[in-house]
């Protein structure tokens, strides 16, 4: 009975990385990758569920043991049909065999294969061996070239000797494939057996179908974080008697503040985990160096995100003029009416664009009493960097590859980081998306919904063009 779902058996000698493979492949980071050879004892089933329904199945199997006692016993056979199944109902029983019976028994029940081998290695006379093997079981099959290194002197030898026996050779380092190079391998699947197409495409269909649904739902999360953190407030009431003296009022001053700074750090941290759980990541490694690492408040994070003076004061007329409210920077940092704007001169680290203050503290008097409150954010330039590091941490959970727990990340030879602008991507959007986005911060801060439609088309927009890597992820930033 033919397969309803395309299983894929992933071989391989031991540490080849058919484990990193099938976690990238599955967006599984639960799946023990040991660096050691020969970890993989005996197959392990990995079906990729959505909707509730599996439409496609990986299959971790043990490395090779004894190739060469297989392909001598293959060609003992006399040009018989089903070989992989044969061979496991002759030696299930045999201790020697243990793992090489757990290897081709999926292979001998119909699944595809796909051979992964480690491209930086020379090719040596075992791996011809296996290379042959395969080819005998007739089964269709992928090889996946699987360089982890910046080693590529053996590539060219390999593409050769992998082509003669498969119907397809693909290059897929498991350490730092993207989604759109999961489909583009899954695309390639099709190929390698014409009776498979209608499966492999229903397949991609249903990964597609998935990713833009969760790609809605960052968006989603990232638009929740700005209408809250432009809304939200701190509020805490003081009676007049232990506001007597300076000490006691700078003391109260300041708990607003901190609670202020530290709730919209949660918020963002709160987005943050609803981001990382929407695209399956729980291992979760962070660079020491990395803009996400640092405070959101920092004056390292506003100098490294967000728009630049010129934009911002560009952006701040359009939008101010559009609203009827006027955003002048020169004033930040004075008084305004009842409120004190929130700078660096108060102690916290509100100052973190510089002179320009993030928020007002309004004390408001009734008898005995005095409500101190701080927010909503005031300062025009806070939104666009909280959404640039939003954005950037949505390209670090959509691209991050959940085979990557196993790579030596300190490793001389290791594939180079790609260079790239230390930056967000506010900055090179065009000046009607970035008018678009100070209209819709300037409306949310006022709980109103104005050009909301066109600043959830924007934050699509980037997150479809990280997808399919038309818009450089930065995933390393």
């Amino acid at each position: 009975m033919p397969a309803k779902i395309p299983r894929l058996a992933i071989m391989g000698h031991p540490n080849a990385g058919k484990s990193s493979v099938v976690a990238t492949l599955t967006e599984n980071d639960l799946i023990a990758i040991d660096k050691r050879a020969g970890t993989t004892t005996e197959s392990s089933v990995y079906p990729v569920i959505i909707d509730g329904r599996p439409v496609i199945e990986f299959i971790d199997t043990p490395g090779f043991q004894n190739p060469n006692a297989i392909l001598e016993w293959f060609h003992a056979q006399g040009g018989k049909r089903e070989l992989a199944r044969a061979f496991v109902a002759a030696h299930r029983t045999d201790p020697l065999f243990t793992h090489d019976c757990a290897l081709l028994e999926p292979v001998g029940e119909g699944a595809a294969i796909i051979l992964v081998v480690d491209g930086s290695k020379r090719i040596k006379e075992k791996d011809r061996v296996e290379i042959e093997l395969l080819r005998l079981t007739a089964r269709p099959r992928m090889a996946i070239l699987n360089n982890l290194t910046s080693q590529t002197r053996y590539m060219t030898q390999w593409h050769d000797a992998l082509s003669k026996a498969f119907n397809s050779v693909r290059e897929f380092n498991a350490h730092r494939a993207t989604y759109g190079e999961r489909i583009r391998l899954l695309q390639a699947l099709k190929s390698i057996d014409q009776r498979w197409e209608p499966l492999v495409e229903e397949a991609i269909h249903a990964f597609e179908h998935d990713w833009q649904r969760r790609t809605d739902q960052a968006v989603t999360t990232i638009m929740d974080l700005l209408k809250e953190s432009l809304t939200f407030k701190v509020s805490k009431t003081v009676k007049e008697n232990k506001l007597v003296f300076k000490s006691g009022r700078d003391l109260v001053k300041a708990e607003v503040m901190t609670a202020f700074e530290n709730g919209l750090r949660q918020l963002e941290v709160n987005a943050q985990e609803q981001i990382r759980a929407n695209f399956r990541h729980h291992v979760w490694h962070m660079p020491p160096d990395s803009i996400l690492g640092k405070d959101l408040l920092s004056e390292e994070v506003s100098h490294a995100l967000g728009l630049s003076k010129r934009q911002l004061a560009l952006v701040g007329m359009a939008a101010g003029a559009a609203s009827g409210v006027t955003i002048d920077l020169s004033t930040a940092g004075h008084s305004l009416g009842a409120g004190a704007l929130i700078g660096a001169a108060t102690g916290g680290v509100l100052g973190f664009v510089g002179s320009k203050a993030l928020a007002k503290l309004d004390i408001e008097r009734a008898p005995g009493t005095q409500r101190f409150t701080a927010g909503p954010v005031h300062n025009p330039k806070f939104p666009f960097v909280l959404l640039d590091r939003i954005v950037l941490y949505s390209a670090r959970a959509m691209n991050w590859s959940h085979g990557r727990q196993a790579a030596e990340e300190d490793a001389e030879d290791k594939v180079p980081e790609k260079v790239i602008r230390r930056g967000g991507f506010t900055e090179e959007l065009s000046p009607q998306q970035q008018r678009d986005l100070a209209r819709f911060f300037n409306a949310a801060k006022k709980g109103k919904s104005d050009r909301e439609e066109e600043c959830r088309a924007i934050i699509k927009w980037i997150l479809h063009g990280l997808a399919v890597s038309e818009i450089d992820s930065r995933s390393d930033l």
